[in-house]
């Protein structure tokens, strides 16, 4: 099966005469880049392996509820104004976004429950109620988170990191900042309370780093958060993906779906095209890779010359962890639970340490519960609410046998919400989907089943990633979590800007 999505027919493509552009997934990097490829002048064309696009961010229905498969939180929305002005149009005219106050609950598992939002004075007011000596640390915290976001994200978040060099010129703003701490040594010396603690480190675990592990720059999210807000597409994350799809659509841009790339095809030390796994060839003047970076190097690119990242080396690299996620419908509302709550378990450090490193399924857990009904009733039938609720798990390298464990995996997660937050649940399930490592691993290509790539550590970071410019290999670009700056809407979009810098003007290749 081969379709596509745009409104040229082929021989109208066939004779545009614009540099042809080549964008492999169509994961929101992909589809960002693909807007910004148009936008200067190249013919794009997006080749997806699934059914839909989105990647992680695709969407599935079941028995009348809409459920987004991946990200739901939208932390930067002018990462996504800029994009849409770069394409002369106005991202308000397409997608809606709703703010989110509050942004979520921590519920402890004791039963405290913190509620953040982005207003200075009630935070101070939780912090205060929770842990009343933590309250200066606490303006302390968030006074250095801004001013790691300032240089972190604003300067360097859509700057390549082409050579060494790149990462000497920036060396004394990352000492000035701490970068060689972790994260939770940031915060650890700030705040003594072991829920704020947890309360101010855990953000990472949203773009797959272990806060014990990731560099101290992630601090930043937690000013993020504060200064833009936490928000959801009405409709979805789908919707979001629907309305860059139209965008690409309407630079006259295709997307073809069902149509997994076999290969990067490469000629005297540059990208000249793909080759589709049903054999065609598909000749470009550019192509970018929105697939997982070790799937873009390990497979795709499994005859090219590799200096900078051999097989070897990318299987000793250390990668994100995966998830275990449950989606869920109910014949009921459960109007007490919001669109974001974060359930911590009674471990911290001890089940990152099974999850990272000894790589066990622990008895206990920690989850994220969603519940975009809370903001967007029209996600689910006339009272009833959609879920999902995630579970942080090792990769694939652990040897889970996730076909034996995910049921009794499931059961003692619905057990914990029906015993907290979820009252009755057993008894008001209407529809459900499970998805494991193993989906990870197989249906979106990443290695090891991990959920976001390469670990956002120190030495995993800016140069020491996989650059966006490929290093081996010419007119070759890659875009998404694995790449600088990483994992996170925020920072696929922002990958995407950095082809503005690295993707030669259309007009070389006329």
């Amino acid at each position: 099966m081969f379709t596509d999505i745009g409104h040229s027919p082929p021989a109208a493509r066939e004779a545009d005469r614009r540099p042809h552009a080549v964008v492999i997934g169509s994961g929101l990097g992909g589809l960002a880049a693909a807007i910004r490829l148009g936008a200067r002048g190249y013919r794009v064309s997006v080749f997806e392996k699934l059914e839909q696009p989105g990647g992680r961010a695709s969407v599935f229905r079941q028995d009348g509820f809409t459920f987004d498969a991946g990200p739901t939180i939208i932390t930067a929305p002018f990462v996504l104004e800029e994009l849409w002005s770069r394409a002369g149009a106005r991202f308000a005219d397409d997608v809606t976004l709703k703010s989110l106050d509050p942004f979520y609950d921590i519920r402890f598992h004791d039963g405290t429950v913190m509620t953040c939002s982005g207003d200075a004075e009630r935070m101070r007011a939780e912090v205060r109620r929770i842990a009343p000596g933590d309250v200066a640390g606490y303006d302390r915290f968030m006074a250095e988170s801004e001013a790691i976001y300032r240089i972190g994200f604003e300067q360097l978040g859509h700057v390549p990191f082409g050579s060494p060099m790149s990462m000497v010129r920036i060396a004394p703003d990352l000492v000035r900042l701490g970068a060689w701490r972790t994260v939770w040594q940031h915060v650890a010396a700030r705040v003594k309370n072991p829920k704020i603690r947890m309360a101010l480190s855990f953000h990472p675990l949203f773009i797959g780093g272990n806060p014990f592990k990731v560099t101290a720059i992630y601090s930043m999210i937690a000013y993020l958060e504060r200064q833009y807000g936490v928000h959801c597409a009405i409709g979805g994350t789908g919707a979001l993906v629907a309305a860059m799809a139209g965008l690409i659509r309407r630079q006259g841009g295709v997307i073809h779906l069902d149509s997994p790339v076999d290969e990067i095809i490469c000629a005297g030390g540059r990208a000249t095209g793909i080759r589709l796994a049903d054999g065609r060839v598909i000749p470009a003047s550019v192509v970018v890779s929105n697939a997982e970076t070790a799937h873009t190097y390990r497979t795709l690119l499994r005859n090219a010359p590799r200096k900078r990242w051999p097989d070897a080396k990318l299987a000793r690299a250390r990668y994100s962890m995966s998830l275990f996620v449950w989606y869920f419908g109910t014949d009921r509302l459960y109007p007490d639970v919001r669109h974001h709550t974060i359930m911590m378990g009674p471990r911290y450090r001890g089940l990152l340490d099974d999850i990272f490193t000894r790589k066990h399924l622990a008895g206990d857990f920690s989850l994220y519960l969603h519940r975009p009904t809370a903001s967007d009733p029209q996600l689910a039938p006339p009272g009833c609410d959609s879920f999902y609720v995630l579970s942080p798990v090792p990769h694939q390298d652990s040897g889970i046998d996730w076909a034996e464990r995910a049921p009794s995996y499931r059961a003692a997660i619905a057990a914990h919400l029906e015993a907290t937050v979820l009252p009755g649940l057993s008894r008001h399930i209407v529809t459900e989907k499970l998805i494991t490592p193993i989906d990870f691993e197989n249906r979106l290509s990443s290695y090891k089943g991990a959920a976001f790539g390469l670990e956002p550590v120190l030495l995993q970071s800016a140069w020491f990633r996989p650059n966006n410019k490929a290093e081996d290999i010419d007119n070759l670009f890659l875009v998404g979590a694995g790449t600088h700056p990483g994992a996170g809407l925020p920072g696929v979009i922002s990958s995407a800007r950095i082809l503005d810098t690295v993707v030669p003007d259309a007009s070389v290749f006329a």
